[in-house]
């Protein structure tokens, strides 16, 4: 059985008997996938701290016909998001990223669209400050929604259209803060985050404490 490599995004892991892990990855090639880490949870695990969540790494497994979960062998670290993970308003945000895309993305489908959203909004995150955080989750949220398929028609204040029409029309680097009033900013992200519960498995566990910050 021939090995395969893909770069790949860890979404989540769950624990699996007493040193295993159950690894959610999104895929560039593959799309979403979730394998077993076999001693992942040991002190000398072989993957490190590739499998942390939205770590971009180079991973290599084996998949065998009529089996739901992959075998994870090794991950070699792309980029990964630890400079700002002892930031508690940019790991929860961190989080969010995650748990939706963890929600929508459907099994074994590759978007490289979305691949590269998560990638580009993480490494504006990595930014910093508060600006940099609520730009990053405003502008993945709208383009999480609109590329899963969903986005109706805006029911915001017409600032909030504008902000969203000018997210749509650029990439996150170009967007301007000027003009981004804080009520109308709040008024377009609240409404792309019920957007996103909506059709999603289960209500997201990180929004209450975004908003509370």
């Amino acid at each position: 059985m021939a090995a395969i490599v893909s770069e790949s995004i860890t979404l989540r892991t769950y624990p699996f008997g007493e040193a295993d892990l159950v690894v959610s990855l999104f895929t560039r090639d593959k799309g979403k996938l979730r394998g077993v880490a076999k001693r992942a949870r040991k002190p000398r695990s072989p993957f490190g701290a590739a499998l942390e969540r939205l770590c971009c790494s180079r991973v290599t497994y084996y998949q065998r016909e009529n089996r739901e979960l992959v075998t994870l062998n090794g991950c070699e670290i792309i980029q990964s998001p630890f400079a700002i993970a002892n930031n508690y308003a940019a790991a929860l945000g961190l989080d969010f990223i995650a748990e939706v895309a963890e929600l929508l993305l459907p099994m074994a489908m590759p978007d490289e669209r979305f691949y590269r959203l998560i990638l580009t909004v993480t490494r504006h995150l990595e930014a910093g400050g508060e600006l940099a955080l609520w730009r990053s989750l405003t502008y993945f949220a709208f383009w999480a929604v609109r590329l899963s398929g969903f986005l109706p028609e805006l029911r915001v204040s017409d600032a909030s259209v504008a902000m969203a029409k000018e997210i749509a029309a650029k990439p996150i680097s170009e967007v301007s803060p000027q003009g981004w009033e804080k009520s109308a900013h709040s008024d377009l992200r609240r409404f792309l985050i019920r957007e996103i519960e909506l059709h999603a498995e289960r209500r997201l566990l990180t929004v209450p404490l975004l908003e509370a910050l």
